[in-house]
């Protein structure tokens, strides 16, 4: 069952991958910009970034470029897809309902990321991902060992 999360067998069109493909590369590096933008003034951030649920700002702003750094590589690449994406929906919920208290146009942005990561969790990574060579190379796997049983 975990296995079918991760690797979905459904929306893998070629169209709609490509369209997938095009949403994770585009919002990837997008996010990926904001959290090497944080990356590059770490010093000055780390004593004025935003506490959030009393982690304190260094912390925080460690969670964060996490996120929003390491994670987007992850999901450009479309490896393990739906895994990176819970941390990078939790900091934008987080971003939007905590830090911007929910308020527009203040967490916009925050709350445009978190739909986009909501639906290409639902979704998947598509064809055109790494997550897809694994299903594939696995399910070779499969199918040799159990035929020659």
């Amino acid at each position: 069952m975990f296995y079918n999360f991760l690797f979905p067998q459904y929306f893998r069109g070629k169209g709609v991958s490509f369209l997938i493909l095009f949403v994770r590369l585009f919002f990837g590096a997008l996010f990926f910009m904001h959290g090497l933008d944080k990356l590059s003034n770490f010093n000055v951030l780390s004593d004025t970034y935003p506490s959030v649920l009393g982690l304190g700002s260094y912390t925080t702003l460690m969670i964060t470029i996490f996120c929003e750094f390491a994670c987007s590589l992850f999901l450009m690449a479309g490896l393990v897809t739906r895994i990176v994406l819970i941390p990078m929906m939790a900091a934008m919920a987080v971003a939007f309902f905590d830090v911007h208290d929910g308020m527009m146009p203040e967490g916009e942005l925050a709350l445009i990321y978190l739909i986009v990561f909501l639906v290409l969790f639902m979704t998947g990574p598509g064809r055109y991902s790494v997550d897809y060579l694994i299903d594939r190379k696995v399910n070779k796997d499969k199918e040799e060992l159990s035929t020659h049983k």
